[in-house]
């Protein structure tokens, strides 16, 4: 039916409809982060998921990465953050664990190792504290440049095992047993 209402009461109305609630909000940003996702093709599952972001210096503000790799990220030449990038980084930022797929070349290995040098903090006299296990050498010849240059400055000694008694002539006798 038909609602008749004075001038007064309508702007009432308008005014109660306006104020937007929180829920209203949180719907919005809710919005917003899917529209970011399609447009990235940016496929997730799971609950309680952590935004994507759209900048490295996001990184910066939000999760306090390290001055000095935000600084070898701009250095390599990396401006704007890859699909897997935005949303990978956060999720392994918040200690979430990751199933990740993407193409050959969208920056799979800095979406992780990112994450992994910020969850480390700083460097420490305590043996292997992370570990990378590639398939083949070349992955992990490239996954070791790519740290190098990540971490340089920072402290960080990044090395590549081959072989177990290579890692006992590199890092003394009992690194077998101590790592």
């Amino acid at each position: 039916g038909i609602k008749w209402m004075s001038s007064l009461e309508a702007k009432f109305e308008d005014a109660k409809d306006k104020k937007p609630t929180a829920e209203k909000l949180e719907r919005l940003r809710r919005q917003k982060i899917n529209r970011f996702r399609n447009q990235h093709r940016i496929s997730i599952q799971g609950t309680d998921l952590p935004d994507p972001i759209a900048t490295f210096e996001q990184l910066q503000k939000e999760y306090k990465i390290h001055p000095k790799i935000m600084e070898n990220i701009q250095a390599a030449g990396f401006r704007v953050p890859t699909p897997i990038q935005m949303q990978a980084i956060p999720v392994m930022l918040h200690g979430r664990e990751l199933l990740a797929s993407a193409p050959t070349g969208s920056g799979k290995t800095l979406a992780f190792c990112i994450p992994l040098l910020t969850h480390l903090k700083q460097p420490r006299n305590k043996g292997f504290r992370a570990v990378i296990v590639s398939p083949t050498r070349e992955l992990a010849s490239q996954t070791h440049r790519e740290l190098v240059k990540l971490a340089e400055g920072t402290g960080f000694r990044i090395h590549m095992i081959h072989k177990a008694a290579e890692a006992a002539k590199k890092f003394g006798p009992k690194s077998s047993k101590k790592f």
